[in-house]
């Protein structure tokens, strides 16, 4: 898998930092287009956000019924990781 699109600074909320789990894999399927727990509606929404430079989010469960989301900027200027409740 190759990189899609720049990540930009990349940031973490404490309640993703708490989980205590290596959030690197995670990072990088985002990077390369992988939008993991996401509709079909929602993952051709991140397709067209590559094309036309909007925001890119994807969604992935951690384990222990926890989900991430990781949130690239529109400006591609930041990535986030963060816990649903904190969007």
């Amino acid at each position: 898998m190759n990189p899609r699109f720049p990540l930009g600074k990349i940031v973490a909320t404490p309640g993703a930092l708490a989980l205590g789990i290596d959030l690197q894999p995670y990072l990088r399927r985002h990077h390369c287009g992988d939008w993991g727990d996401l509709c079909e509606e929602d993952k051709q929404t991140n397709e067209e956000a590559l094309e036309q430079g909007f925001r890119i989010l994807s969604c992935y469960q951690v384990g222990g019924g926890k989900r991430i989301y990781i949130i690239t900027e529109a400006g591609r200027e930041a990535t986030t990781i963060l816990l649903p409740e904190e969007y």
